[in-house]
């Protein structure tokens, strides 16, 4: 085989693997689907976005340029950016809401989304409004402010009990 066919060979490989990382990046996002034998509940909620920057998150920088706290009992202490309440690091998917409703590891469907899970809480999500996880601020700021109907999966432990 000349190294002309091999070349073009090498180069068609690159391609499928570099088109396989999109196809594996969805399906790492479509692990949050949950069973299909469970039926989801609906909600009307208002949906916003947020990104892990220092306006949308409440954090500010020490006269070390150091992340910490803006407000709130941590104030001042030093603050893991990206990192959500429930510990896990904030990725697209990740939703935050008021978890006396939708409690951590509630998988929600947004319209014009996709699927998410309830991994953080923020200090102006009350009642039912949540937030939706975006990379940058640009995109946060454009998916803007709706009513929406959504599909909600509760927890394991959740499923079934007194939550309306």
């Amino acid at each position: 085989m000349s190294w002309r066919v091999r070349l073009r060979l090498f180069g068609l490989a690159l391609v499928v693997v570099g088109l396989g990382g999109c196809y594996l990046r969805d399906a790492y996002r479509s692990s949050l689907r949950p069973p299909s034998s469970v039926k989801p509940r609906e909600y009307v909620v208002v949906t916003t976005g947020y990104c892990p920057c220092s306006e949308c998150c409440g954090w500010t920088r020490n006269w070390w340029g150091r992340p910490t706290y803006a407000s709130g009992p941590l104030k001042g202490k030093a603050k893991k950016v990206g990192q959500t309440a429930s510990g896990a690091m904030a990725k697209p998917g990740t939703i935050a809401a008021d978890t006396s409703i939708f409690p951590f590891g509630t998988v929600l469907y947004v319209p014009g989304y996709g699927y998410g899970r309830v991994e953080d809480r923020g200090g102006d999500i009350k009642g039912y409004h949540i937030d939706l996880f975006y990379r940058t601020h640009s995109a946060a700021l454009k998916h803007g402010r709706y009513r929406e109907r959504v599909k909600v999966w509760l927890p394991e432990d959740l499923r079934g009990g007194g939550v309306p």
